[in-house]
């Protein structure tokens, strides 16, 4: 194998893929909320690549900054392992910024602003927040729950409720996730000298703390049907999602629960197969707006 085919192998694995998808994917579903119909294809693209690209290099720069780290802890990064170079790991960074910059910017200015305030946390996160603990976990939860707020300025509603609904929804549950999953990885966080609410008040009393958000979650998936600017029938799959985060807070706190990653991991799935479920009612109950 030629030197160019690791060095490319390298390139593609600092994207982490799957990850920046995810973000993209979140867009286009704040996109079709907002709408509640299919936006245009331009939409669409545009929207998916801009914070496919802005997610992509935030996750980039964790490895620049992580180089140190890497090498003890997780030597088979591409960076580390000697498949691309610090140079090529901040021109790639730069390069996919501007590509998702381009793009949410021949959306509207409003887009552009928007994306360059998500890459600017993204940027202060590597730098200097990823081991501040609590701080740094509501970055990571911002720019989550951003994407959804993003999809309703792409297709000219940024004032959209739904979107900022489910904005707050998705920043709450993975502000839960981020702090649960601190508390499963507490001897690896104290290697790195990071602040986790797990090690500053213990891991049982940081899982507290994630419970009592999940908690938050659901009150705030109940507003719109309080508030009744959300037909009634859109209750059905927030009582579902409802239903995996109480049975996931409740596994998490029990202390004989055997694995704990497996909860968070079913609890994410559970929540975005709701999430995908009222998606689809809205397209087809055309009418249930605000």
């Amino acid at each position: 194998m030629s030197p160019t085919h690791p060095r490319i192998i390298g390139l593609v694995r600092l994207f982490r893929p799957e990850l920046p998808i995810s973000a993209g994917v979140c867009v286009v579903l704040g996109e079709l909320l907002a709408l509640g119909s299919v936006p245009s294809v331009r939409q669409l693209l545009l929207g998916f690549v801009s914070f496919f690209c802005i997610s992509a290099t935030a996750l980039i720069l964790n490895d620049y900054f992580d180089y140190e780290i890497d090498k003890v802890n997780a030597p088979e990064r591409p960076l580390p392992a000697g498949m691309v170079s610090t140079r090529d790991v901040v021109v790639l960074s730069i390069l996919v910024a501007m590509v998702g910059m381009v793009a949410s910017a021949c959306i509207s200015g409003a887009a552009l602003a928007a994306t360059v305030v998500v890459w600017m946390v993204g940027v202060a996160y590597n730098w200097r927040f990823k081991r501040t603990g609590l701080p740094g976990n509501l970055m990571v939860a911002f720019s989550v729950g951003s994407t959804f707020v993003f999809g309703g300025i792409v297709v000219g509603r940024p004032d959209d409720a739904v979107v900022w609904w489910f904005g707050l929804l998705a920043m709450l549950f993975d502000l839960g996730e981020e702090i649960a999953a601190d508390a499963m990885d507490i001897e690896g966080d104290r290697l790195i000298g990071s602040r986790s609410l797990a090690i500053v008040i213990g891991p049982r009393n940081a899982l507290k703390v994630s419970a009592g958000i999940f908690l938050a979650v659901v009150l705030v998936s109940l507003v719109p049907f309080v508030r009744q600017w959300l037909a009634p029938v859109f209750l059905i799959p927030m009582l579902l999602l409802d239903a995996v985060v109480l049975t996931a807070t409740a596994r998490l706190l029990d202390v004989t629960t055997g694995n704990p990653r497996a909860v968070i991991r079913w609890n994410y799935l559970g929540v975005s197969a709701a999430i995908l479920v009222f998606v689809v009612m809205r397209l087809v109950v055309s009418h249930g707006g605000h």
